[in-house]
């Protein structure tokens, strides 16, 4: 008996089989997934912006087949910070049929060192690389490959030993989804297991996370790409980032959120529309911004942030993370008598104080894997459990 393996066909990569991505850009090597499109990418110089939108967080490939070996050739960009540990590469996720059957690495790639002291980065090419699932279950099944949310990736090639089509629609919603590095994935574990992938899963919805790790600031262009994207349920997170980076005072900020919720209520004027402020913080609670690197604790390989404002500078309207939350509350029940299908969830029911205690944040900012995992059950219970934020309306 034979046991030579079919050969592998070579299947093109295009949004028929690709979610969670706004665009599709042509490179010389294949495919690059954009969270942002063109038109908003010309709109800002930002380098951070620039990095946070390509890689793409909540993107992945999905397809039915009955092939039990799936290739993908992949370039990724990884990233280098100078004074801080490696970084761990940017994982792929297999999901079968809803379940996680798989996890793997692309070696190589090109890479970026950054220097944050200084503001400088450095970038240094290098080839694809091929991630390889075999023994995958025999018979019709749903394949999902999630690309990794904190890695550049440009797809290459995708070969399976039998035919791929796309996976039909199935009618579930779509969660359109706006935050920070928190929300696009910052330590998780990987990325079918930030808190936003899971919650979705738990909910039995779509995700298209525009999160922007540093880039959730009440960019217009942001508004306009969430207005002119389809969605069945929409949530916006905001604040961390407005106060990490010390952007604007109180008097900018609650005009910003305004007109933030204005433009998305012009593409999406009665989807359900949840505002979420920002989870606990401590350093930030009553001490604005901006967030500076602290490199004193690297003895033991864990980059720290600290608070550099000065608490007497909310005199001044500086923003703290209590005074957002107090302001988005505010904002909410101005808006709710014309807008009934608003709501305001307070970010620290799904990370407070006792979660602190419990699970406290590893670089004083950002949460580990199994707080990621706290907070999607959380907001699933919160919003997609009956009644919730995105079921009483």
């Amino acid at each position: 008996m034979s046991t030579e393996h079919p050969p592998l066909t070579t299947t093109p990569i295009t949004t028929a089989i690709l979610r969670g991505a706004v665009e599709l850009e042509q490179t010389a090597h294949g495919v690059l997934p954009h969270r942002l499109p063109a038109w908003a990418r010309a709109q800002c110089a930002d380098p951070q912006l620039a990095m946070a939108e390509a890689q793409p967080s909540g993107v992945r490939l999905v397809f039915r087949t009955r092939a039990t070996t799936v290739e993908l050739d992949a370039l990724p960009t990884k990233s280098v910070y100078v004074g801080a540990p490696p970084r761990p590469g940017g994982a792929y996720d297999l999901l079968v049929d809803g379940r996680p059957a798989g996890r793997a690495e692309v070696t190589g790639g090109n890479t970026r060192t950054i220097d944050m002291t200084a503001g400088t980065a450095e970038h240094r090419p290098g080839p694809p690389g091929t991630l390889r699932f075999g023994d995958l279950p025999a018979g019709e099944k749903d394949v999902e490959i999630w690309l990794p949310h904190n890695e550049t990736t440009e797809l290459v090639a995708l070969r399976t030993d039998a035919p791929v089509e796309p996976v039909p629609d199935r009618g579930r919603p779509v969660w359109l989804h706006h935050g920070s590095s928190i929300s696009q994935g910052s330590t998780a574990a990987s990325p079918s297991t930030t808190w936003p992938a899971l919650a979705a899963r738990l909910g039995g919805v779509e995700l298209i996370n525009l999160s922007l790790g540093g880039g959730a600031l009440l960019d217009p262009f942001t508004a306009r790409t969430m207005r002119d994207t389809p969605a069945d349920l929409i949530s916006v997170k905001i604040g961390i980032n407005l106060v990490n980076a010390d952007l604007m005072r109180l008097r900018a900020f609650t005009p910003a959120v305004h007109g933030f919720l204005d433009t998305i209520r012009e593409g999406h004027p009665t989807t359900p529309l949840l505002v979420v402020s920002p989870i606990l913080c401590p350093i930030h609670e009553d001490t604005p911004g901006p967030s500076a690197p602290d490199f004193s604790g690297m003895a033991d390989g864990q980059l720290r942030f600290l608070a550099a404002g000065d608490p007497a500078e909310r005199a001044s309207g500086k923003l703290t993370l209590n005074v957002v939350r107090d302001e988005l509350a505010a904002i909410v029940r101005q808006r709710s008598p014309e807008d009934p299908n608003l709501r305001y969830l307070d970010g620290r029911e799904l990370y407070g104080e006792a979660d602190h205690a419990d699970l406290p944040l590893p670089d004083d900012l950002h949460p580990d894997a199994t707080t990621h995992r706290r907070m999607a059950t959380r907001f699933a219970d919160l919003t997609f459990t009956n009644p919730g934020c995105f079921t009483s309306v």
